[in-house]
């Protein structure tokens, strides 16, 4: 089962060009500090804005810096099924253990087009497959239903669930069947969707004090319910702080700032956060270092 804490990583750009000299580095740093899994190109990594020799390259990347101590799932999804099956076809010559795809978003698809759009990947593919369900950025919700038959699918193992909805997830974690993981995405969530039976998260917030968040994982998995929530209490007040503006502008300010990468630059749309945000986290990574 895909299980533990996952990082979708970052993609750091610098003058326009991605910074594949931080991507190495940052891949480095979360492998040593105890990441389960890494999921590079999801929404955090700005794949929209990505050329395919970019994608190609990062995927390539990530591979040999993973080297076979953490599995790799690849975010390859999108709005229109037969980019998918092609973009699929284009990565299959790499080594990565399985993909991440997200709802169809913008077309706003019925319930009968989202199993279709993803039987059809899965078909596509013999990799590992986990479901992404964020209905706040796709404008559709696939139905606990829907997931529940896709689950059927051999190579469907799990999903990243950002429903947005603690009744849907936790509908979700009472009926899911054996062996299919449920991995939050709602980063503000991760205790209580542990503590409710998730297997684990794909977490943007944990590029930032991420033993804690290891920590609250592997607590979890010893069933030292007060351990892991003491590990979780100070992340509880951080984890907003990230997402105060549009993600992952907040967090590649905290990743420059700490000398992970070497701009904070975003890809437009995306620009810069704000000077009232920037002062908010400068001050928690000052506290940090004084810690």
């Amino acid at each position: 089962m895909i299980t533990g804490l996952w990082l979708p990583l970052v993609t750091p750009f610098k003058d326009g060009a991605v910074d594949y000299a931080s991507y190495d580095r940052l891949i480095e740093h979360y492998i040593a500090l105890g990441v389960d899994g890494l999921f590079p190109l999801g929404t955090t990594g700005e794949q929209p804005t990505l050329d395919e020799p970019e994608i190609d390259r990062l995927v390539e990347r990530t591979v040999a810096r993973a080297a076979g101590r953490v599995p790799v799932f690849v975010g390859v999804g999108g709005n229109a099924t037969h980019k998918v099956e092609k973009a699929l076809r284009r990565l299959e010559r790499l080594a990565f253990e399985g993909i991440v795809s997200v709802c169809p978003y913008y077309n706003r698809p019925s319930q009968d087009g989202l199993v279709t759009h993803f039987r059809r990947i899965a078909g596509a593919t013999d990799r590992q497959m986990l479901i992404y369900n964020i209905p706040y950025r796709t404008a559709v919700n696939l139905s606990n239903e829907s997931l529940l038959e896709l689950a059927q699918v051999p190579n469907i193992v799990g999903v990243k669930d950002s429903s947005g909805s603690i009744a849907q997830s936790l509908d979700l974690l009472a009926r899911k069947p054996p062996g299919f993981s449920v991995l939050t995405g709602e980063d503000a969530l991760f205790f209580t969707m542990m503590a409710n039976g998730a297997e684990g998260g794909i977490l943007a917030a944990s590029h930032v004090m991420t033993e804690r968040f290891v920590e609250v994982t592997r607590r979890f998995a010893a069933n030292d319910l007060a351990g892991a929530r003491a590990a979780w209490a100070p992340l509880a007040g951080m984890v907003p702080l990230l997402f105060a503006e549009a993600n992952p502008m907040p967090i590649k300010h905290l990743l420059w700032r700490q000398g992970l990468i070497a701009s904070a630059e975003c890809r437009l749309p995306l620009t810069r956060i704000s000077d009232g945000l920037a002062k908010r986290l400068d001050a928690f990574v000052g506290e940090r270092l004084a810690a």
